[in-house]
């Protein structure tokens, strides 16, 4: 048990849970009425289900009254589970920041989202939850985010970082990855309240145990509080027959309980003692109770006992992260309480009737406020004031430069030009450099990231010691300070990309614009692409590079190598997709990648980068300043003409990345034959999509591209290559309605030299060759 230590400054305790619990009501019914309103009350034509979660609110009700109504401060953010979203609009409403015909368009087209979100939702939101695991691990990222802006930025201040989850949620692999990643144990300001009622979609969770959960969590370096209990049973547990009580509970299974729940209370003194040795002080004990006494008591548990609540919150150890297991009834107060089927279910008339006559509100006025004289709309409009926000004053990303004027040479990979960018930029642009903050899950050193690491340091809250500063053969240098612009988790890619989503909305959060990129082996991005996606979704703009890449990466095997990655572009929204073939097209995307973050009308971006080393002269970048700066526009607009024939081709081939050689080699070998090929390196195939669809009037993305890389006077079949599932450029042929041949990979690959997978894969020069001489019609 938490000790009982909190009071209030504005009133005595018992004043204050009794104006608490007028509110606690009031969020009851307010969710309720909502979810009914959505589902019976307004206009349904289409008769398509509209849904709702009643019970999953009701179960949260008391957690929420008690921390938006008593201990949070305007520093802090909570991110709520996503299916008590109803609860929180009804909280925001009673802190008068959504009117009451706002609650009339829940699940509507423009109103309320379904979950809650950052970006769509008319109502303070501070986290956008909807993916289960995802939004109960965003606070800790969020801290991270914060303490990292505090840093190097002073402005975003302080406060706790709340997560409100269900405890089937914890059921999420990415809940685990994210209590154990090993920057997590210093957060004191991260604090996990799950919301134990014991049930899922479906069903009564059979083995649920909190002693376990409690074991995870200290291993990991957290704080436990349990609420298992409220005050009317931990009277009772002093009482004659009140260990047997206790006893009796906490052995009881949980399908059993929630049996109980559903009783009358002859049924109840009846099931409760039992049949062991219990049974009898049990029945002396319930026996010395009343009907509502005894109705009472059962479902007397810790997450629904305002004063356990509070006492909980105040001992929270603001040293090292908080979970607080509070027990809690599915549907508390609502006829569908403890049904193992109420997670979708919908009160009926009479019973939302009989809902409003116990909560003190009107069946025909759902939406009547507090009444204005009471305790209740007083510390409403009190703490309306204490949690008000400033207005953000967002300051505009300092400039990024378009082009660092060098062109480099030799034979280079695209990775080793992602790496030399970032210095480039700290020595070009030292301003927006600062704004870089780079993470990685442990893959620093195979992703040339060793030289800006060796530049800028890695971030840590405290200054570490490097022991191995004075090693001669050590390369990479560990030093490790609060002004470190790198940012090294563990191993777990859905840490990573939940961490960048909350560096990249510090903009929106706290003014303060990062330019942030992480970095992972491109296999993995799409374990990855889940959080990444919600991150954009709620706002976070970074940029993410997947290298190496595909089965260029052939020594790898077919575990390693990635086929669907290449899409991205076309498929996700907010995110640019780049994937350069030349050392110079990678600092152009990089630059244009960085310069669409940290602002309202930015955006995401995705590079796949390569380690095929690639002869840089082959990308033969004009040595003309006009002619330069045209090339790099269509580069960073998603293709150029590489090389064009003199006259009319027989055929285009369209490449994109490390196959960008092969395409040029097939392009000697068929003129050699007698067949003239252009060829266009593709760099971005999502943008070309865009560009196409926009020509149709379904977009209205830029066409200019179109003119410049696919001109209409030089329209021929198509070729299209690239180290991907070749479905990627295959809509290429609509441009001008040619034939299209796709080459690309389509299965998984197996471990080779390089030649040899990609003839294995037909991805190879003569793969090429043989593609445009059927697409030619040549012999």
């Amino acid at each position: 048990m938490v000790p009982d230590t909190t009071t209030s400054p504005r009133t005595g305790r018992q004043e204050l849970l009794t104006a608490l619990g007028e509110i606690e009501q009031r969020v009851l019914w307010l969710s309720a009425a909502t979810i009914d309103h959505a589902n019976r009350v307004r206009p349904n034509p289409t008769g398509l289900k509209v849904g709702g979660h009643q019970a999953s609110c009701a179960s949260m009700v008391s957690i929420m009254t008690t921390l938006w109504f008593h201990e949070l401060t305007a520093d802090d953010r909570v991110s709520v589970k996503p299916h008590a979203s109803p609860a929180l609009h009804a909280v925001n409403h009673l802190l008068g920041e959504l009117p009451a015909e706002a609650l009339t368009t829940l699940r509507s087209f423009g109103g309320l989202q379904s979950y809650p979100s950052r970006t769509k939702d008319p109502d303070p939101v501070d986290y956008s939850t909807g993916s289960v695991g995802i939004g109960a691990t965003a606070p800790i990222w969020g801290a991270l985010a914060r303490r990292y802006v505090e840093g190097r930025f002073p402005g975003a201040g302080t406060g706790r970082q709340y997560a409100l989850l269900g405890d089937a949620e914890l059921d999420e692999g990415a809940c685990w990855e994210a209590v154990q990643d090993p920057m997590v144990a210093g957060l004191g300001e991260v604090v996990w309240i799950v919301d134990l009622n014991r049930q899922s979609l479906d069903r009564v969770v059979p083995a649920l145990s909190a002693e376990r959960l409690a074991g995870m969590f200290e291993a990991a370096g957290w704080q436990v509080l349990t609420l298992k209990y409220g005050e009317q049973l931990t009277e009772l547990f002093s009482r004659p027959g009140g260990e047997a009580l206790r006893t009796r509970l906490d052995t009881m299974g949980n399908p059993e309980y929630q049996r109980l729940l559903r009783c009358t209370p002859a049924e109840l003194r009846d099931r409760l003692p039992g049949t062991g040795s219990t049974r009898e002080p049990l029945e002396r004990l319930i026996a010395t109770l009343d009907d509502d006494a005894l109705h009472s008591a059962v479902r007397n548990l810790g997450g629904h006992d305002l004063g356990a609540l509070l006492d909980a919150y105040a001992a929270i150890d603001d040293t090292r992260p908080t979970v607080i297991l509070a027990y809690t009834v599915k549907g508390r107060g609502l006829h569908s309480e403890g049904h193992p089927q109420n997670h979708s279910s919908l009160l009926t008339r009479d019973q939302l009737a009989d809902l409003a006559t116990r909560t003190g509100t009107d069946l025909d006025d759902p939406w009547r406020p507090l009444p204005a004289d009471s305790a209740a709309a007083r510390l409403c409009a009190e703490r309306a004031e204490e949690l008000r926000r400033p207005p953000v004053e967002r300051i505009t990303p300092p400039p990024v430069p378009t082009d660092f004027g060098r062109t480099p040479g030799g034979t280079g990979t695209t990775q080793q030009a992602f790496g030399r960018a970032l210095l480039d930029l700290s020595r070009s642009a030292p301003e927006a450099a600062a704004r870089v903050v780079t993470v990685s899950p442990d893959v620093s050193s195979s992703t040339n990231l060793g030289g800006w690491l060796n530049k800028v340091g890695v971030w840590s809250p405290t200054e570490r010691v490097d022991w191995f500063a004075d090693d001669a053969e050590t390369i990479l240098h560990w030093r490790e300070n609060p002004t470190g612009q790198h940012v090294e988790l563990g191993i777990a890619e859905t840490n990573l990309v939940g961490l960048l989503g909350e560096l990249g909305a510090t903009w929106s959060r706290w003014g303060q614009p990062l330019l942030p990129i992480g970095i992972m082996y491109d296999p993995f991005v799409n374990r990855a692409l889940e959080p990444w996606q919600f991150g954009i979704y709620a706002g976070g703009q970074s940029l993410l590079v997947g290298t190496p890449s595909g089965v260029t990466l052939a020594p790898e095997g077919g575990a390693h190598q990635s086929i669907t990655t290449p899409s991205l572009g076309l498929e996700q929204p907010g995110c640019t997709t780049w994937e350069p073939a030349f050392a110079q097209d990678t600092e152009w995307c990089v630059l244009a990648a960085l310069s669409l973050l940290g602002r309202p009308d930015g955006g995401s971006a995705y590079l796949r980068l390569s380690t095929r080393p690639v002869d840089q002269s082959l990308a033969a970048v004009p040595a003309d300043p006009a002619a330069r700066e045209r090339r790099r526009r269509q580069a960073v607009a998603g293709a150029y003409g590489l090389r064009r024939t003199e006259g009319t081709p027989d055929v285009t081939l369209a490449a994109m990345g490390a196959m960008v050689p092969e395409a040029l080699a097939a392009a000697d070998r068929l003129a050699s034959l007698g067949v003239a090929a252009d060829v266009v390196c593709v760099t971005s195939p999502g943008l070309l999509f865009r560009a196409t669809q926009a020509r149709r009037g379904l977009d209205d993305a830029p066409q200019w591209i179109l003119d410049q890389a696919f001109p209409a006077d030089r329209a021929a079949p198509l070729v299209t290559l690239l180290d991907g599932h070749p479905h990627t450029l295959a809509f290429l042929g609509t441009v001008h309605n040619t034939p299209v041949t796709p080459l690309g990979v389509t299965h998984f690959g197996q471990s080779g030299a390089l030649d040899e997978v990609y003839r294995h894969h037909g991805i190879d020069t003569e793969s090429v060759v043989r593609a445009a001489l059927d697409l030619t019609h040549r012999p």
